[in-house]
């Protein structure tokens, strides 16, 4: 929990320079760049978080990574959270920076899971009703999780609405054994 609430901190800072100097979307690209790479390379992954590789050597090799690859202003930020020792952060920083623009821009992000695939006029449908519902642009994410044995769980922001088949058969099985005591 410390460490969310400091990549918030870490995301609101960079978001509010972003938005003086006009250039959210700019670093916005820089961070999909840098989150690519985390997460595409599990070694780029440990070397942000190892403590045994000390701080200069970090920056350095975070120059030759991407100086001419994104913004002076981001490649400050990242040798900044380098010199704090807070790099560890960073994929998490990214993603707080992210909800911060898509907030700003009235996007609200949506997870869809569902026991079985839907059809493409079936998320067409469901992204509508979200729409409609929230009064926000939506961007959702359908996943896939047969465990729900039917219907559907949505997540966004700290809402979770389960119309699941498992959690209606989880409240009849409460029910059942709480008349059964």
């Amino acid at each position: 929990m410390i460490n969310v609430r400091a990549a918030q901190r870490y995301a609101l800072a960079i978001f509010r320079v972003t938005e003086e100097q006009n250039i959210t979307d700019s670093v916005s690209r820089d961070f999909e760049l840098i989150q690519r790479a985390i997460r595409e390379s599990y070694d780029f992954f440990l070397f942000l978080r190892s403590p045994v590789i000390n701080t200069e050597r970090k920056k350095h090799v975070f120059a030759i990574l991407f100086e001419g690859k994104i913004s002076d202003l981001t490649l400050r930020f990242i040798i900044l959270l380098t010199t704090k020792n807070r790099e560890g952060l960073l994929s998490d920083i990214i993603d707080q920076y992210a909800v911060l623009r898509d907030r700003q821009r009235g996007i609200l992000n949506i997870t869809v899971q569902t026991a079985v695939r839907l059809t493409s006029e079936q998320e067409k449908d469901f992204t509508n009703q979200m729409g409609d519902t929230t009064g926000k642009n939506v961007r959702m994410t359908f996943t896939v999780d047969p465990a729900l044995r039917g219907g559907f769980t949505v997540h966004y922001d700290d809402t979770v609405v389960d119309a699941s088949i498992q959690h209606q058969l989880d409240l009849l099985r409460l029910k059942l054994t709480e008349k059964v005591s």
